[in-house]
């Protein structure tokens, strides 16, 4: 396994639950991986489908388990969606939203206009655990009517204690069943958010590199956006299933620490 082009990374996109924390619990090397990179000035962003924080509830989090973050050192599906529109070339930026704080705190901070009823140029769904039959009502007539539907991500289920609860790519489900089109995707396993956050760190695609813990989302938002990836086995996915995976990674690590190790060149 050749790992030698690790040396010469200068910017890392790495992934959160199950590469820097495990639900409520820090991944033990995860704060002293984040220090390294500050200390040796590579340069860094967390890429994270959640679309229902801003930057700062997620910053907020991560130092709350003793991980280094500023509001600016992360991206979520919901800033991937409203530079999206702002990147567009479209005069028209009204949009219907279909979620919660998070992302309507980026559509307005990208001069978005929020609409309530219509019309609207977009509508711009993620998770909402307030989704009812009105909104789902609205979103698609909306749509019929000519607006881009644009999903924040189409994760399936959210892992709680509770067990999986639906995710963003369920209440997707529903607004494409009922309006008949396909939504524009924006995160993870979507090129669209690898792509903005190489253009936001200023490094090129040959000197970046995703970090994550799973192969159907973070490993192959990677592979679709060109960039190479090093999955680590801290989180859900596993080694044995690399092989059957619709995107593979370029490297497979155990941990944090050994990304380290090797980026330095000191895995010997």
């Amino acid at each position: 396994m050749d790992t030698t082009w690790l040396q010469d990374i200068e910017a890392f996109l790495i992934d959160l639950d199950g590469t820097l924390y495990r639900g409520k619990e820090v991944i033990d090397d995860a704060p002293e991986f984040v220090k390294w990179l500050q200390t040796s000035g590579r340069r860094y962003l967390y890429v994270t489908n959640n679309s229902s924080r801003t930057p700062e509830q997620v910053a907020e989090h991560l130092r709350h388990l003793g991980i280094p973050a500023r509001p600016e050192d992360v991206f979520t599906s919901s800033q991937v969606a409203a530079e999206y529109i702002k990147t567009d070339g479209r005069s028209g930026k009204r949009v219907f939203p279909v979620g919660e704080e998070g992302l309507c705190t980026s559509l307005t901070e990208a001069g978005c206009e929020i609409v309530e009823d219509g019309p609207a140029d977009y509508v711009v769904q993620g998770i909402d655990r307030g989704f009812s039959y009105e909104k789902l009502k609205k979103a698609s007539l909306l749509i019929q009517s000519g607006a881009t539907f644009i999903s924040t991500n189409v994760d399936k289920a959210l892992p709680t204690e509770e067990g999986l609860l639906p995710g963003s790519g369920s209440l997707a489900a529903a607004i494409r069943t009922a309006s008949g089109e396909e939504p524009l995707v924006m995160g993870k396993p979507a090129a669209r958010m690898i792509d903005f956050a190489v253009e936001r760190l200023g490094v090129s695609k040959e000197r970046s590199v995703v970090v994550g813990d799973n192969l159907e989302t973070d490993i192959l938002a990677g592979v679709n956006a060109g960039v190479r990836t090093v999955l680590v086995l801290t989180g859900f996915s596993k080694e044995e299933h690399v092989a059957t995976a619709q995107g593979r990674p370029t490297v497979v690590l155990r941990s944090l620490t050994d990304l380290r190790r090797h980026v330095e060149g000191t895995d010997k």
